[in-house]
C-alpha cells in the first residue's frame, strides 16, 4: 500500500471516528421518533459546540498505548496504563464514561488484576468496540493480527461479547484500511469472530437487512434497527447491538462516509458509539477527504472531561503516530514507538479546554460485582487466527450479497459467553 494513501486512511478512520461520536452524541440513548421530535432528521452537528466523549478520548488512550508497544503490547502493559492513566489518578473531572469502563477501575483500585478485572456486570459492553480502531489502523491489510492486539487491549475490562465487538470492529477496519472492497471489509470483521457468537449473529442480521430493497430510508433503519435490537431492554450500550447498527449502516450506505455517518446517528440507542464506529470504517475505507470539511473543522482537541489524562491530544496526532515514515520525507520520522517515546507523557495534559466535552453519565451506582484473582498475562490468550493479507482484496472487490457466507474461513468457535 502506499504510503501516502495509508497516512490518509489512517486520518480518516480516526477523523471519521471523531467526527462521528461528535455528531451522535446529541443523540445517544434517544428512539428514532424522541431524534425526530427533536431535531426532524439529524444532518449535521445540533450542537453549536460539537465535542466527542468517551468514545474519541479512550481510542486516544489505546491508540498512544498501541503505538508505544506495537505488536508486543501484552496485559501487563495495558493494566499498568489503566493504573498510570486512569485508576490511580485522583478522581476529578473523570465522570466514569461507561459502565464497563467505572466496573473495570473499582476492580483495578480493589486490587485486582486481569482478567477478574474484566468480572463486572457490563463485560459484554461496546466499550472495547468504540477504541479498537487504532489497532486497524496499526494493522492495516492484517485483521486477524489487528483483532489479537484489540483482545490483548480488551482483556482488562471486557469478557465474551464485549472482545468480539471489538475484534470485528478492529479487523474491518483494517481490511478497509488497504481499500478492501464493503463484502470484505464485512468478512474479515465475521471472519475473526464465533459463527455462532450474539455479535456474528447481529452483524449478519444487520447487513442482511441492510442489503434488501427498501422504499425509502426510514424503512431501511427501522429494518436494521429490527433486525438487532431488544424491545424493552434498557442498556443500549450492548457491543453485539452496537456493532450490528454500526455495520449495518456502513452496509446500506455502501461505504458513503456521510450516509454511514449519519444513518448510524438517526437510528438512535448508543449513537455516539455506533456512528463512531460507522465513521471509522467509512474513513478508513475512503480516506480524510470523504469527511465533509466543516465536520472535520469542528474536532480539536480533546478536553480530558473524561479522561483528563488524554486533555490536549487530537486524533490526528494518533494517527501521525500509528502509520509509518513517508518515504519522501513528508511523513512523521521513525517507528510508531521511537515516536510516542519522545513524545508528551500523556498524564501531564495540556492546558483544560473552557468548556468540557460530554461523558456518558453515571446511571448504575451500585459497585460492580468481582471474584478475587491473581494478575495473568494473557497475551498468548488472545485468538490465533491465520494472518490473511487482505491488500490484493481491493483489486476486485466483490458485489455486496450475502456476507454470511462471505467468511470462508471462520474462527474456531469459542465459547458464548452471552
Amino acid at each position: 500500500m502506499n504510503t501516502a494513501v495509508g497516512n490518509d486512511r489512517a486520518r480518516g478512520a480516526l477523523l471519521g471516528l471523531a467526527v462521528g461520536d461528535a455528531l451522535g452524541a446529541p443523540a445517544e440513548n434517544l428512539r428514532p421518533s424522541e431524534i425526530r421530535r427533536r431535531w426532524g432528521r439529524i444532518e449535521g452537528f445540533v450542537s453549536d459546540d460539537p465535542a466527542g466523549t468517551d468514545d474519541t478520548e479512550y481510542a486516544i488512550f489505546s491508540g498512544l498505548l498501541l503505538a508505544r508497544h506495537g505488536s508486543a503490547l501484552d496485559v501487563s502493559h495495558v493494566e499498568r496504563a489503566w493504573h498510570h492513566w486512569i485508576a490511580d489518578l485522583d478522581e476529578g473531572p473523570f465522570r466514569g464514561a461507561g459502565f464497563s469502563e467505572r466496573g473495570t477501575l473499582e476492580n483495578l483500585r480493589r486490587g485486582l488484576a486481569a482478567p477478574i478485572s474484566a468480572q463486572h456486570r457490563h463485560a459484554w459492553s461496546d466499550g472495547l468496540a468504540m477504541r479498537a480502531a487504532p489497532f486497524g489502523v496499526f494493522a492495516a491489510g492484517r485483521p486477524a493480527e489487528a483483532a489479537r492486539l484489540v483482545a490483548v487491549d480488551g482483556r482488562v475490562s471486557h469478557e465474551g461479547e464485549g472482545i468480539y465487538g471489538g475484534q470485528a470492529v478492529a479487523a474491518g477496519v483494517a481490511a478497509a484500511m488497504v481499500g478492501a472492497g464493503l463484502a470484505s471489509v464485512i468478512a474479515a470483521a465475521l471472519s475473526v469472530v464465533p459463527m455462532d457468537s450474539w455479535t456474528a449473529r447481529s452483524l449478519r442480521r444487520a447487513v442482511a437487512a441492510a442489503q434488501r430493497p427498501h422504499p425509502d430510508r426510514l424503512t431501511m433503519e427501522r429494518a436494521v434497527r429490527s433486525a438487532v435490537v431488544i424491545a424493552g431492554y434498557p442498556w443500549t450500550d450492548l457491543a453485539p447491538e452496537a456493532v450490528g447498527l454500526a455495520f449495518g449502516a456502513f452496509t446500506a450506505a455502501r461505504g458513503d462516509f456521510r450516509t454511514a455517518v449519519l444513518t448510524a446517528v438517526n437510528m438512535g440507542r448508543d449513537a455516539d458509539t455506533t456512528a463512531a464506529v460507522a465513521g471509522a470504517l467509512a474513513g478508513a475505507l475512503n480516506g480524510e477527504s470523504a469527511i465533509p470539511p466543516d465536520w472535520a473543522g469542528a474536532i480539536g482537541p480533546v478536553r480530558g472531561s473524561c479522561l483528563p489524562s488524554m486533555r490536549g491530544y487530537h486524533v490526528l496526532d494518533i494517527a501521525e503516530l500509528l502509520t509509518p515514515e513517508d518515504p519522501a520525507g513528508a511523513g512523521p520520522a521513525g517507528t510508531p514507538q521511537e515516536r510516542v517515546a519522545h513524545g508528551r507523557d500523556p498524564s501531564t495534559g495540556a492546558d483544560p479546554a473552557s468548556v468540557a466535552a460530554p461523558c456518558e453519565p453515571v446511571r448504575d451506582p451500585a459497585p460492580a460485582a468481582a471474584s478475587p484473582g491473581s494478575a495473568r498475562d494473557l497475551a498468548t490468550a488472545a485468538p490465533s487466527v491465520p494472518v490473511r493479507d487482505l491488500a490484493a482484496a481491493a483489486a476486485s472487490p466483490a458485489p455486496v450479497r450475502d456476507l454470511a457466507a462471505a467468511a470462508a474461513s471462520p474462527a474456531p468457535v469459542r465459547e458464548d459467553r452471552r
